[in-house]
């Protein structure tokens, strides 16, 4: 499977009415890891398939689904995060989440979610500003934190969060359902960061920004961000077309913004002489 076609099932995926979660995580997966295998996609689909055959069938109400995952996922499978794993590319890519058993907070959230919703369990995201966590019942119901190996979190916990993280208080908006092509949006953010603060590594920011621009809605900006990596990697033909494509969305709202992103294809054609 080549990255056109990788490309081509991830968007095709993120358009189905119910996107797969783990299938668009492990498809954005193969662009990080080229070793990556449909083979392998399968593999990492039928570990999920296997950890949620261990839960106990319908345990119970949210904490019994909570008290079932913490043991499998936690204490039995050892799945849970390290102050180190925000330094690892790896902690973003699921198929190597599952094999280490060690990932950043949303990674691990999808590794609770996907389990748990084959065992049946009402289970969702909750994008907390920083830090990722889980949901079983209805939202609100009970939050657990699967970077911390699937610890309860209760509300003046996530509230403290919230503040230290936003300045605000923890409004009912925070606790809702985070839906799969939100999550991805959000692991995909991840990655640009973590390639932003390594200036050699645009290859990974450029594959971030163009996943997202598959994506059935994204920020018009994200062209502009691709065509400026385009430019830092000396490809400055396709950066100026970029930039042109960008200029023709944000015509109709700011001619003078549109201007100016016309000035940087100019600029990066001029680097061909």
């Amino acid at each position: 499977m080549n990255r056109a076609e990788r490309r081509a099932l991830f968007a095709a995926e993120a358009r189905e009415e119910r996107p797969s979660l783990s299938r668009l995580c492990l498809l954005l997966a193969a662009e990080g890891d080229e070793k990556l295998t449909p083979a392998g996609i399968d593999a990492a689909e039928a570990e999920l398939d296997r950890l949620a055959g261990t839960l106990p069938f319908r345990p119970g109400g949210p904490a019994d689904w909570a008290r079932a995952l913490r043991e499998v996922l936690g204490a039995r499978e050892g799945f849970h995060g390290e102050p180190e794993d925000y330094a690892r590319l790896e902690s973003s890519l699921l198929h190597e989440v599952l094999r280490r058993r060690r990932g950043l907070p949303i990674l691990l959230s999808v590794v609770w979610i996907e389990v748990a919703r084959r065992a049946g369990a009402p289970v969702h995201g909750v994008a907390l500003p920083g830090h990722f966590v889980v949901g079983l019942g209805e939202p609100g119901d009970l939050l657990v934190d699967p970077f911390g190996a699937g610890r309860p979190l209760d509300r003046t916990e996530a509230a403290d969060l919230v503040e230290r993280t936003t300045g605000g208080p923890l409004t009912p908006d925070r606790l809702s359902p985070a839906g799969p092509l939100e999550i991805v949006r959000r692991v995909l953010g991840n990655i640009t960061a973590w390639a932003t603060s390594r200036p050699e590594r645009t290859d990974v920011a450029l594959w971030a920004a163009e996943l997202g621009l598959l994506l059935p809605s994204h920020p018009a900006e994200l062209r502009r961000e691709r065509a400026r990596l385009l430019v830092r990697r000396g490809d400055y033909l396709e950066a100026a077309a970029e930039f042109e494509r960008y200029a023709e969305v944000v015509e109709a709202v700011s001619g003078e913004h549109a201007e100016s992103v016309r000035a940087e294809a100019r600029g990066a054609r001029a680097r061909l002489n």
